[in-house]
Parts: C-alpha cells; sequence; structure tokens
C-alpha cells in the first residue's frame, strides 16, 4: 500500500501549523521574547548567530556518533550474551535495568573527575544512555527463538553457536533497527545534557551560556538544532531498517 500525497505530505503540514500556532499565541499574549520567543524570533537568532550555532552543532553531532557506535558494538555484544542463553537472560536482565534506571546525568560528575571537562564525558554519557535499547531488542530477538525451529536445526546437525548465528542473529535484525532508531535519538540527549553541565563546546553549553544571558532565542535556536539533527538521523536509521529488513515488512510501504 503506497503512500498518498497527503501522506507525505503531513509531517510538513505538522510542522507548519505547530510554528503559526506557536508564533500567533506568543504575539496574542504579548509574551516578552526573553520568557518566550516566537518562531520568528527564533528564526532571527538562528540567522544572527549561524556562525558558532553551526560550529558547536557539528561538535555535538560528532560527539553522539562516537557514543552511539560504542553504545551499537557494545549494545550487540551484551545483547548476543544475554540472549544466547535462558541462565545469562536470567542472570543479567536484572542487572541492566537496574543501571539503567540510574540518571544519566548522576554519572557526569564522575566522568569528569576521572576524564575532565571535554568532550570524553559527553561522549561517554551519550554510551550509557544509548546501549541499553540496543541490549534489549537483540537479546529480546536471540530469546524468542521458536523452539521447534532449534530442534530442528538441532536435528539436522546444527550447534547452539551455528543456530545463534545464522538464524538468531539474522531474525534479530528488525529488532535490532529498531532499537537504533531509538537510541540515536537518546543518544542526543546524553550528549546535551553532558554539555550542559562539563563542557566548553557543544549546543548544550551554547544553550546553558545564552541562558544565562536571557537570550532565549538562541536557546530555543538550539533546541530545533537539536530536533533537527535527531530526525536526520531517525529517518537515516528508518531508511535503512527498510533496506535490510524488506523480508520482514512483506506488503507494507514504510
Amino acid at each position: 500500500m503506497k503512500a498518498t500525497t497527503k501522506e507525505r505530505l503531513a509531517p510538513w503540514l505538522a510542522v507548519v501549523a505547530l510554528l503559526v500556532i506557536w508564533e500567533g499565541t506568543v504575539r496574542l499574549l504579548d509574551v516578552p521574547p526573553f520568557l518566550f520567543p516566537g518562531a520568528w524570533d527564533t528564526f532571527q537568532a538562528m540567522i544572527t548567530f549561524a556562525g558558532p550555532i553551526g560550529m558547536h552543532s557539528w561538535q555535538t553531532l560528532w560527539t553522539t556518533l562516537v557514543g552511539f557506535a560504542l553504545g551499537v558494538v557494545v549494545g550487540l555484544a551484551l545483547g548476543f550474551i544475554v540472549g544466547s542463553s535462558r541462565f545469562m537472560y536470567r542472570a543479567c536482565y536484572p542487572l541492566l535495568v537496574g543501571f539503567n534506571a540510574i540518571p544519566k546525568v548522576a554519572f557526569v560528575p564522575i566522568l569528569v573527575v576521572w576524564f575532565g571537562i571535554g568532550s570524553v564525558p559527553a561522549i561517554l554519557t551519550a554510551f550509557l544512555i544509548c546501549f541499553f535499547p540496543i541490549v534489549v531488542n537483540v537479546a529480546t530477538g536471540l530469546a524468542t527463538l521458536e523452539p521447534e525451529m532449534e530442534d530442528v536445526l538441532r536435528v539436522l546437525g546444527a550447534k547452539r553457536l551455528d543456530v545463534l548465528l545464522k538464524v538468531g542473529l539474522p531474525r534479530s535484525l528488525p529488532y535490532f533497527f529498531a532499537s537504533l532508531k531509538v537510541a540515536i535519538t537518546l543518544a542526543f540527549v546524553g550528549t546535551v545534557v553532558s554539555e550542559t553541565v562539563a563542557s566548553n563546546q557543544g549546543i548544550g553549553y551554547l544553550m546553558m551560556s545564552a541562558g544565562s544571558q536571557m537570550r532565549m532565542p538562541l536557546v530555543f535556536a538550539g533546541l530545533i538544532v537539536i530536533s533537527a539533527m535527531a530526525m536526520v538521523m531517525y529517518e537515516l536509521f528508518a531508511l535503512l531498517e527498510k533496506r535490510m529488513t524488506r523480508w520482514a515488512h512483506r506488503g507494507q510501504d514504510r
């Protein structure tokens, strides 16, 4: 079922409607820009401070991607280990849930003590916040392998490792790519949180600095830039998911 023109334009129409409502509300209520800037004031700030925004955006982007890459590597490895046996699943899953429940901002002061102020705490915060969805989804994909299929493969002479590598991992691909879309957005959250606390570069630092000077249009410009980067990366992984797991979505146009 192919998407109609209206469906393809729906996201853009929603953005335009949101901008109109945002600007109209601010003008109607006569809200001062230093409290809540309108869409036009925010757009002007993006033009005026295009240079600093571009520089700090690049810092945030590459920091996030490095942390995300670490999350993918560790998440895949842990997911494979946790999902490979019922014992490991029962042993490790509660620990992972408990670790994920800890607010990641609590790790930032520790990382600053260990590594100092800069990019390293931001990279590690992005990693800490994004690897959990990957672990859970990969482990779930492996742990939910049908027992009947495994029994048939065992009868045919396949070993446990063969079943996991040749059947379990391919079967887990839809889970894995779904987790990537969630993890990349969380990685941006981790990076920006760390930059507001322990960095002198990045969008988080720019927003914190602008907020202390009551430059709220610049703060909102930073928020929009972060959202835009996260949406672009999300769509990139959605496209990759569509190409790599087309077999799992037969009959659907995604």
